[in-house]
């Protein structure tokens, strides 16, 4: 991709009739770092050279486009497959148990999480990991936009990652999915105990034909899994868990509570109280759907109360 993008850069730049040298005056670098660019050697263009060269060249945007798998190329093979399946999932399933998932993050808090990476070199890789991160939340606004299905540990919601006010607005947004029909999210409460998962965060992506990946992930690793038979004791693991977790009103109700109860104890209702709140809200909703709860996914799981 560092070779793909180079190429673009020499084209566009002959294109417009201007030397290395011109192209570097008016992005604020030496020629000789175009010509490293453009020969795909040295250091790989950063976020903010290649809005520059994007605007230089009236590329409109294709540039910074490039850059994102450029950027990509830093990674593990295993993580890198991993987003190339994510991108053309259509269903995606996540269970979290630290952190809000990248999708669902707002901008501090994605900063916030990305800060404390073993890898962050720098001040500038910092910002092109959140551009990135936040460029990936792109697709949930497409016309194919993704099913996204979240379940949140409760520990998710009471660690204030970012302080305060960064928590604030990310338990906000988490609300905000109410209005996006594509997307739910539930809480699996501490009450629940021990699980599978309980050493890290789980995502499992079904495909447009129908066949699955699933991915694990802890601190300082993670695992792509493609064989069909491991894949289907994960998903089915994940649907172990959802169907733990508080239905998704009433997760969203205990999200509002420990926003408004400033992360202070927000009350979980027990599970009898819990199957007692969903057959009223079932019989409420005269057997309907659920908003933000009750949409079928491909293959007929949903969540039991």
């Amino acid at each position: 991709m560092a070779a793909l993008f180079g190429a673009r850069v020499r084209r566009l730049r002959t294109a417009a009739g201007l030397t290395q040298a011109q192209l570097g005056d008016r992005t604020h670098v030496v020629s000789t770092r175009i010509t490293q660019i453009e020969r795909a050697s040295g250091a790989k263009p950063t976020l903010e050279l290649a809005r520059a060269l994007d605007v230089a060249l009236g590329a409109d945007e294709l540039l910074v486009e490039l850059w994102a798998y450029v950027y990509r190329e830093a990674f593990p093979d295993w993580s890198r497959k991993f987003m190339e399946y994510a991108e053309r999932a259509v269903l995606i399933r996540e269970y979290a148990a630290h952190v809000v998932p990248g999708l669902l993050q707002t901008e501090p808090y994605a900063r916030a999480v990305l800060r404390v990476g073993r890898t962050l070199g720098s001040k500038e890789q910092l910002e092109e990991r959140v551009a990135a991160r936040m460029g990936r939340q792109e697709r949930l606004r497409t016309p194919d936009r993704p099913e996204l299905w979240v379940v949140l540990d409760e520990a998710v919601l009471r660690r204030p990652v970012g302080g305060q006010a960064v928590m604030r607005k990310q338990l906000e947004r988490l609300l905000e999915t109410t209005a996006e029909p594509h997307i739910t999210v539930q809480v699996l409460p501490f009450d629940q105990g021990e699980h599978d998962v309980m050493g890290g965060s789980l995502t499992v992506l079904t495909m447009p034909d129908g066949s699955e990946i699933a991915y694990t992930e802890g601190a300082h690793y993670g695992q792509l899994i493609e064989d069909p038979d491991e894949v289907r004791n994960f998903s089915l693991t994940y649907d172990r868990l959802r169907a733990a977790a508080l239905p998704p009103l009433m997760s969203l109700d205990m999200i509002r509570s420990v926003l408004e109860d400033n992360h202070r104890g927000a009350k979980v209702p027990s599970r009898s109280e819990r199957r007692r709140l969903a057959q009223e809200q079932l019989q409420q909703s005269g057997g309907r759907q659920l908003r933000g709860g009750g949409r079928r996914i491909p293959g007929g799981r949903r969540p039991r109360p």
